[in-house]
C-alpha cells in the first residue's frame, strides 16, 4: 500500500534512477585522466603572447583562455633560456653502460650453464668409468711411474 512514486522533503518527486532505466549515469569526469603535452611551437607562441602582456590582467586572461598555470610559464621560460624547450624527453635517461652490462649478464648465465653441464657430464663419465672397471682420465698419459 505503499505509493510507488517517493516524494522528498520540499515535495518534489527524486530523479529517476539509472538502476530502473539500464543507462549508467553520465559522468562529468573521464575515465582515466590523461596527461597533456605541448608542442615547442604551441609553447614558443604562448611565451610570446606572455611576453607582450606588460600587467598581469591581460596575462591571467591568457592563461585561463589556454587551461594553462602559471608554473607552466616559468618551466617554459626557464627551458627557453637553457635551449631545451621542446627537446627534453620524460622518463629514464638511458645508461649508455646499462646495455652491455646486461648483455654480460646473460653471456656469463649461458657460460654458467655450460659449465655446469660439462661438470655433469664429466662426473657420469668418471661413474661409467668405475663401473666398467676402466682407467680414470684423471691423469694425462704419459705420466705413469
Amino acid at each position: 500500500m505503499s505509493d510507488p512514486l517517493v516524494k522528498s522533503s520540499n515535495g518534489a518527486a527524486p530523479p529517476p534512477s539509472s538502476a530502473s532505466s539500464g543507462v549508467p549515469p553520465a559522468t562529468e569526469v573521464p575515465p582515466k585522466a590523461k596527461r597533456r603535452s605541448f608542442t615547442a611551437a604551441y609553447k614558443q607562441q604562448i611565451l610570446q603572447e606572455a611576453d607582450r602582456c606588460r600587467q598581469p590582467g591581460p596575462l591571467g586572461a591568457l592563461l585561463r583562455r589556454e587551461g594553462l598555470y602559471s608554473s607552466h610559464l616559468v618551466t617554459w621560460r626557464r627551458q627557453r633560456d637553457q635551449g631545451e624547450l621542446g627537446t627534453k624527453k620524460r622518463g629514464k635517461t638511458a645508461d649508455p653502460q646499462a646495455k652491455e652490462v646486461a648483455r654480460l649478464k646473460r653471456q656469463n648465465a649461458q657460460l654458467q650453464a655450460k659449465l655446469d653441464q660439462a661438470e655433469t657430464i664429466i662426473a657420469v663419465q668418471k661413474k661409467l668409468c668405475d663401473l666398467l672397471g676402466l682407467p680414470a682420465a684423471d691423469s694425462p698419459k704419459g705420466d705413469s711411474k
